[in-house]
């Protein structure tokens, strides 16, 4: 029998030290819990708790034609990017559907690093050379995944805990200036990091690129500010208390940008793999939209589980789901017929073999 072989981060042996419980995913050995979900959860609510998400993949890209080919392979708009800003887009697959989700950094205007998901880090690549080769772009592209590791510090105070490592930035302004989706190179624990007022929790906070003999010291020094480690049950949770898309469970090759309720990063004024089909389709509607479901009664929807009318009739499909532990009942998202893809719509869960009623809602669930 055939196994593979799980890749590690730096963290792998600070995982273990910490007690983590350690499952699969995306090709690596990662902590799923350590203290425990629910507590994990409520520390970056309330205050503030840290990810290992080295994982992640990061392209640089670089040369005269960078611009131009971010603009191809993005349905967002990097020309209004400047130095210092970041973007969240997606990578349209010329099918209408989308090959990944991906953040854009702006270094300068011929110098981009792209952060994608580490289970499409191959097909990412693979994609972006096929754009490149195919429209003649003067540009390199180098993927630098394997050189750093990636510390997610998220909740309210996660801006008091860089300062206990580091009492103020290189320009001399204190880390709460650091505005959402901005990033900035500094030095911490005497290594030169990137620090990005970004994350996946809604909670606050940033997330610290680093060199990999760096990643211990600054873990290190995090817990002993204070912050729990947290794993990706409640980097989960959290996620979908914000209605947050997870790619392969909420989107992936067969679904669009604008049926995912990611029009607002699909921009028109500019030329763009399936430009034409995704203007069409916001024009016209989609079919179907992802909406949010609130659980009426007891019953938690997972991934999967047919969404029904008072009917019966199945009218959608739930792409992620949990128990809320901020709001203490089920959350879902789902695809649903546009008809029906309205704030307020009851509608119906089917949890083995039962009905279990709900109704619709925008995202965010968690308004804080």
């Amino acid at each position: 029998m055939e196994t593979t072989t799980l890749h590690k981060t730096a963290l792998h042996a600070a995982h273990l030290e910490a007690g983590a419980k350690m499952v699969p995913f995306a090709g690596y050995d990662m902590p799923v819990q350590y203290e425990g979900l629910k507590a994990e959860h409520n520390a970056v609510r309330e205050s503030c708790g840290m990810f290992d998400v080295s994982h992640m993949g990061e392209f640089f890209v670089e040369g005269p034609d960078a611009l131009q080919l971010v603009q191809w392979i993005s349905s967002n708009d990097a020309s209004t990017l400047v130095d210092g800003k970041v973007q969240y887009a997606c990578l349209p697959n010329g099918n209408g559907g989308i090959v990944d989700d991906m953040l854009v950094y702006r270094f300068a205007e011929d110098r981009y690093m792209l952060v994608v998901n580490a289970s499409n880090r191959e097909k990412d690549w693979q994609w972006i050379q096929d754009q490149i080769a195919h429209n003649a772009f003067n540009v390199r592209v180098e993927d630098r995944s394997d050189a750093y590791a990636l510390l997610a510090v998220q909740g309210p105070k996660a801006d008091e805990v860089l300062a206990s490592l580091a009492p103020s930035r290189r320009d001399g302004h204190a880390w709460s200036a650091l505005t959402y989706y901005t990033f900035t190179e500094a030095t911490l624990l005497g290594h030169d990091v990137l620090i990005s007022a970004t994350g996946y929790t809604g909670a606050g906070g940033v997330e610290i690129y680093m060199p990999l003999d760096a990643a211990e010291a600054v873990w290190k020094a995090c817990l002993d500010a204070g912050v729990p480690p947290c794993g990706l049950g409640a980097r989960d949770t959290l996620r979908m208390e914000m209605g947050f898309c997870l790619y392969g469970n909420d989107i992936d090759d067969t679904t669009s940008p604008i049926a995912a309720g990611l029009g607002w990063i699909t921009k028109f004024k500019k030329d763009f793999v399936d430009r034409s089909r995704l203007e069409a389709e916001k024009a016209d509607g989609p079919a179907q939209k992802l909406m949010g479901l609130v659980m009426d009664e007891r019953g938690i929807p997972r991934h999967g589980y047919d969404v029904c009318t008072q009917d019966g009739e199945v009218v959608g499909r739930v792409t992620s789901g949990t128990m809320s532990p901020s709001l203490g009942h089920g959350i879902g998202m789902a695809y649903l017929d546009a008809s029906l893809a309205k704030e307020g719509t009851a509608l119906q869960v089917r949890i083995r073999n039962k009905n279990v009623a709900c109704h619709v809602v925008r995202f965010p669930f968690y308004k804080g």
